[in-house]
Parts: C-alpha cells; sequence; structure tokens
C-alpha cells in the first residue's frame, strides 16, 4: 500500500515454511531452491506436499523403472534370459564406470544388438573420475557409456522381441514408445491423452505429468502385488551399483537400506523414491531444476516421512548417508568453503 510503513527487517528475511533448499555464503542466505513435493499411499491419496505437489513437470530419467516394465510383462526378460542385474541396469542412470560399460555390452549381446543401434548420444561422464578419465584422453566415449545405455537396450530388446522396426524406436508413435505410454498411463492413473509428450535429453520420449501422479506410480511400486511391479523393484533393490555408482544418492541409499527403499533421479531437479514398508511414493521437484540441491530435498522429504510414519526409529536413512549426502558445503576457487548448501522447512502432512 502506498506510504506503508516497510516490513521490519526480521519480517523481510523470512521466507514460507515450505521445504527449500538455502544456499549460504557467509552468515546469510544467499539463494532459496523452492521445493514442491508429493507423497502419496497406495490407493493415491495425498499424505504430504511442499508448494506446489500437483505441479506438471518432466518425469525424465525417474520415469525409467516404469518404461523398463515391458521387459517383465512382455516376456522379454524371461526370452532374452535377462538377468535381475540388466534389469536393474535398464532403470538405472548410470556413471559410465568400467562395470556400466560392460553391462551395457553384455546386455546387448544377450539381445542381439550393436552399439552403433542406439540412438542415446555422448554426454559427460556422471562419475567424476570417469570424466577426468575422458578429459585427458584417457578414455573415450561411446553410446554405451551413455547414462541411458541400459533403457536404450532395453527399448532395442522390446522392439526386437515384438518383430518390430529397430529403425526409431526412441521416437513418439513408434510401437516401442506405444507400449511404454501404456503402462506410464496404467501406473500413474492418467488418461494416455493427459500425458505431455517431449524429447528427453539421450532422444527418447519423456513424459510430463503432475508430481502427484508420479508419486501414485512410485507409491504403487512400493506396495502393488504385481509380479512384473516387484521384479523391476526388486531388481534396483538387489543391484543398486547398477541403478547409479559409485558415490551417488540412489546408489548409497539403497545399499545402506536393502530392500527397504526404492529411488531413482530425474534429470533438472526431480527425485523419486519407493518406501515398500511402508507403501508409500515420493515425487519432487527442485523447482528452479538445480540438480545439486534434488538429493538434499530427498533425503529431507525421508526425513520427515520416516519421523511422521515411523516413530519407533527402526526405519531411517542411516547416519553415514546422510553425513556424506546432506549439507554440502559450497567452495571458491581457492577450495576454501564459503558457505553451504542446507535443507530448511517443512512438508504440510495432510493425513490429519
Amino acid at each position: 500500500m502506498l506510504g506503508a510503513e516497510p516490513a521490519p527487517l526480521s519480517l523481510r528475511r523470512m521466507h514460507p515454511p515450505e521445504l527449500r533448499i538455502e544456499a549460504t555464503r557467509g552468515d546469510l542466505v544467499e539463494t532459496v531452491h523452492s521445493v514442491a513435493a508429493a507423497v502419496v499411499d497406495g490407493k493415491g491419496r495425498l499424505l504430504a506436499a511442499s508448494g506446489e505437489p500437483d505441479l506438471e513437470t518432466w518425469w525424465r530419467s525417474a520415469a525409467k523403472p516404469f518404461q523398463s516394465l515391458p521387459l517383465v510383462q512382455d516376456g522379454v526378460a524371461d526370452r532374452f534370459g535377462l538377468e535381475e542385474g540388466e534389469l536393474a541396469f535398464a532403470c538405472g542412470s548410470n556413471s559410465s564406470e568400467p562395470a556400466h560399460v560392460a553391462a551395457a555390452e553384455g546386455f546387448m549381446r544377450k539381445v542381439g544388438v550393436a552399439e552403433e543401434q542406439l540412438s542415446c548420444g555422448l554426454h559427460q561422464p556422471l562419475s567424476p573420475d570417469v570424466a577426468r578419465a575422458v578429459a585427458c584422453g584417457a578414455a573415450t566415449m561411446t553410446p554405451a557409456w551413455s547414462n541411458c545405455s541400459g533403457k536404450h537396450i532395453g527399448m532395442l530388446a522390446l522392439a526386437r522381441h515384438h518383430g518390430w522396426p529397430l529403425e526409431g524406436y526412441q521416437s513418439a508413435g513408434h510401437p516401442v514408445q506405444q507400449r511404454i505410454l501404456v503402462e506410464i498411463s496404467r501406473w500413474t492413473g492418467l488418461a494416455i491423452d493427459a500425458i505431455h509428450l517431449a524429447v528427453d535429453g539421450c532422444t527418447a520420449v519423456c513424459f510430463g505429468l503432475p508430481l502427484t501422479a508420479m508419486a501414485r506410480a512410485y507409491a504403487a511400486l512400493a506396495a502393488s502385488n504385481d509380479v512384473a511391479l516387484k521384479r523391476i523393484a526388486g531388481a534396483m533393490m538387489a543391484h543398486p551399483f547398477l541403478v547409479a555408482g559409485t558415490g551417488r544418492l540412489c546408489t548409497d541409499l539403497m545399499a545402506a537400506m536393502p530392500g527397504r527403499i526404492v529411488a531413482k533421479v530425474g534429470a533438472d531437479g526431480i527425485y523419486c523414491a519407493s518406501i515398500p514398508e511402508l507403501g508409500l511414493g515420493v515425487a519432487l521437484k527442485v523447482t528452479d531444476g538445480d540438480s545439486r540441491s534434488s538429493g538434499l530435498a530427498l533425503l529431507e522429504v525421508l526425513r520427515q516421512v520416516l519421523c511422521r510414519w515411523a516413530p519407533d526409529g527402526q526405519l531411517r536413512v542411516p547416519a553415514p548417508v546422510v553425513e556424506k549426502h546432506g549439507p554440502l558445503p559450497i567452495r571458491n576457487t581457492r577450495n576454501a568453503v564459503t558457505g553451504e548448501l542446507r535443507t530448511a522447512g517443512a512438508l504440510r502432512f495432510l493425513d490429519g
């Protein structure tokens, strides 16, 4: 209002109580990354939220477990003799480490496809060690090194199994993508024409939908008795290294909590998780797409959810994982710590 007294400094510095990630410098908060989140149960009920839980955004690589479902449902895995590790690899965003490249090569041999048939391109490896090796010329990237190579080999396997054309398997309208879209619709509870389609960073189709729908799918991954879903979730939990890699939060969470969590990152601030013992699914988006912040946001969502619905302390993220992936130091060009990336705020619990 014109002429009104300015708000006291203490009030001007306040942020809404929603979950957020703060970047500090010295004793001030320099940047705030807002977090939209949804926690959903197996009946599709929204139990907790932050920001806009119905925010429509791109699922990115967190959709991979559901893109891989037809490998089990259609008999592809059995036909080609795929092991659980290869199913986990198809669901993962690997770090291009030697074991991941070997997994891609073995997967391709079983399916009978060649590397040049993969439509995924090249990118900087997610493993810092591998990225340094590539930068200094000690390693050469090929499509099999892509973090999405497992997903693409799985798509080619689906095409081979059904006798569909291999050419264009990654594009909207191809039978592979139409088959996958049926599963995305089924587990998110959305009509096919309500799901936005675009091209992901790896050239395959990606899906735009509300966070609540993503969380609903992950709740099913946690609690459904569907044989294919249980096999996919079991493969990821049994082979966490093949889902991500050394030092990655997906891998570290599932390795530290065997059989108790499924976690999958997506690009541009997306993270999803299933908590089988509670039958809950989690989906979140750091709204400005800051990928550094999404792991911190997931850990805080898990902490608050587990404190709420597992108050006896028997279900917790182990301290070493929290310490490793918790508040992150911010450093300057001399490697001196100038601040930190940290969580603040809280979920809104809607279960009464």
